[in-house]
């Protein structure tokens, strides 16, 4: 069984764009921002700094790719009711496992809170491998074309 330091890790990342700053409509379609490709952009540069500096593991990272992820998020706003909670959700969670070669998919367990901080606005992600999650037995998967 791997440690409990091998199966999570903690880090923080700027704010992500509102929801209503995320996309942009270019000829009839629906693309992400300036602002979007920007974060994306920067959570890259991040994600790998904390791989370099050992942060983030390599076999944390192995244990995303062939398991799945719980994300715990904590938004400090800089007002308590300016944004939605769960706006930033999926450009955030897009972007950290964009920058570590992740399938968003193998998300299963997501919890947000939302705090305040005026000052300092930001988001506090924790990151975690689940080995061996399982997924309800009431239900029998029949497989179908988008299997792996």
């Amino acid at each position: 069984m791997a440690s409990d330091a091998v199966l999570r890790v903690r880090f923080e990342l700027p704010m992500p764009p509102s929801i209503n700053q995320q996309y942009a409509t270019v000829r009839g379609r629906r693309v992400l921002s300036k602002a979007s490709r920007h974060y994306k952009k920067e959570v890259g540069r991040i994600v790998r700094r904390l791989q370099v500096d050992q942060v983030i593991r390599d076999d944390l990272v192995a244990l995303l790719r062939q398991g799945f992820i719980g994300l715990f998020i904590d938004f400090y706003f800089e007002t308590p009711l300016r944004r939605d909670l769960d706006g930033g959700l999926k450009i955030t969670q897009d972007a950290i496992c964009d920058a570590l070669g992740v399938d968003d998919n193998r998300v299963v367990d997501v919890h947000l809170v939302k705090r305040i901080d005026p000052l300092r606005p930001r988001i506090e992600v924790e990151l975690e491998a689940i080995p061996d999650w399982q997924f309800d037995q009431e239900y029998i998967y029949l497989g179908g074309d988008d299997d792996p």
